[in-house]
């Protein structure tokens, strides 16, 4: 069993003032693996005093040396890519074959931001002014076990980038994966200081960073309950605050789609990383003329999808991450059928073939009114909700009617109408006609899905400040 005991401050692991031991659980088996150290306030003030320390000197630093120390962290992060996989698969149950993109997309995030940076302008004219982009200080990160490495690497490449000094406060159940990308981070010399890292609960380590006056900007990635809390305790200080929330992403199925390609991507798309993802397409439209026939298509398309051991490259779905989160699933299927909607493949319960483990049968209703809240509320877990519309206006307005917009999907053959229908759509990123990704497009929610963007561009300048000089230019 492994103990993870440290922090990483001021350009070294150090032991921690907290004492509070935490148990990390392999979901697959149920078995504890593991445990971590928690750290404490008193930690994380530490931490933002190291990182407050570094902040002057690499804030001065050139485009061209934050360039290369970006391109040095992706070859150190990708070199341990191999156990980074393992230890999400353990640790987080994710299929090998996520798992295994997840973490190369990781490693590529400083690549990434490193192409960003060298294209971006960090001065303008307007007018009579010269405007100077400048770093905000120093940037808390808050990230989540759904994709712990993920938010890590791309929020920090990014205050990296932009200048800006970083604290982590990781999810206290990653702690094998953040342990093995910190050592590959301090293998990559990043200079001490400029990046901090504390392992501990969002309530003790998560709140402090949230008030400390010394911490300029937020970047929380989680749920859309903690990220209010949040926003509201960083307004004492005025901190910058970029938040990636939940999300109840519709996939409209217009009338003229191909409609067993169209359930077969909705399908996907609803179960992405097992799903537990924020941007999980989990609200199906479809046709009501045609809802018939998606049932059956959604019944022998699921029929297909394999549950079970994460490390079987043929597994889709993996367990959830624990047994509070499995028991949240279990009992979301359970009030689907108290509101009336009909479940019309899988159900409560264990899968049949398995005896261990936070399994979850997955699961699709039809009979879903869009306000049911099965159909409103964000469960995090392989559970799908299929709803008919009457025609193209119905469509729209389900597909907007509910608190989030973070990302949606619309399926149709003439492209110019599908695109049409996506720029009405309420969310952050709409795809047509596929499951599609554009890493350096912003991503970020509208409405309840979150504040500001994350990614290229518009990632970095949230980092940013402008600043205004007159009488500078000539």
């Amino acid at each position: 069993m492994r103990s993870i005991e440290q922090h990483y401050i001021g350009g070294a692991f150090v032991a921690s003032h907290g004492q509070e031991r935490f148990d990390l659980i392999n979901p697959a088996t149920e078995a504890v693996i593991g445990q971590v150290t928690l750290g404490d306030a008193e930690d994380a003030r530490r931490a933002v005093a190291a990182a407050k320390a570094a902040f002057p000197a690499f804030s001065r630093t050139s485009k061209a040396e934050r360039i290369a120390l970006l391109r040095r962290i992706e070859v150190a992060v990708a070199a341990r890519v191999d156990e980074l996989e393992a230890a999400m698969v353990e640790e987080y149950g994710a299929p090998v074959t996520w798992a295994g993109w997840a973490m190369r997309y990781s490693a590529e995030s400083f690549g990434r931001m490193a192409d960003t940076l060298e294209g971006y302008d960090f001065s303008r004219r307007i007018g009579t002014a010269e405007v100077v982009m400048t770093p905000v200080g120093v940037a808390a990160m808050i990230t989540p076990w759904n994709s712990n490495v993920g938010f890590i690497c791309g929020k920090l490449a990014t205050a990296i980038a932009a200048g800006c000094t970083a604290v982590i406060k990781p999810s206290e159940m990653s702690a094998l994966q953040t342990q093995v990308v910190l050592e590959a981070l301090h293998e990559a010399g990043i200079p001490p200081g400029v990046f901090n890292l504390v392992n501990g609960r969002g309530d003790t380590v998560g709140a402090e960073f949230s008030a400390h006056r010394d911490v300029s900007k937020i970047s929380f990635t989680g749920s859309t309950a903690v990220g209010k809390s949040i926003l509201r305790t960083g307004t004492d200080t005025l901190k910058r605050v970029t938040l990636e929330l939940g999300g109840k992403s519709p996939t409209v199925i217009l009338d003229d789609a191909d409609l067993p390609s169209a359930m077969a991507i909705a399908v996907n798309a609803g179960f992405v990383n097992s799903g537990q993802a924020c941007l999980a397409g989990t609200r199906i439209l479809i046709p009501k003329q045609r809802m018939d026939e998606a049932i059956e298509l959604a019944k022998s398309i699921v029929a297909g999808v394999k549950v079970g051991n994460p490390n079987d490259v043929a597994t889709q779905i993996g367990p959830m991450v624990s047994r509070k989160q499995w028991q949240r699933v279990q009992d979301y299927i359970r009030l689907g059928r108290e509101e009336g909607a009909s479940v019309i493949v899988g159900g409560e319960g264990l899968p049949a073939h398995l005896d261990a483990g936070f399994f979850v049968r997955p699961t699709v209703f039809a009979n879903v009114r869009n306000d049911m809240r099965i159909a409103q509320e964000e469960i995090f877990g392989p559970v799908l909700c299929l709803i008919g519309y009457d025609n193209e206006e119905d469509a729209i307005a389900i597909a907007n009617d509910t608190v989030y917009g973070l990302q949606a999907i619309v399926i149709g053959k003439d492209k110019k109408r599908a695109r049409a229908v996506a720029e009405r759509l309420d969310a952050g990123r709409v795809l047509v006609n596929g499951i599609l990704h554009e890493p350096n497009a912003p991503f970020g929610g509208f409405k309840q899905s979150g504040i500001g963007r994350e990614f290229g561009v518009f990632g970095l300048e949230a980092y940013l400040e402008p600043k205004s000089l007159l009488g500078v230019v000539a």
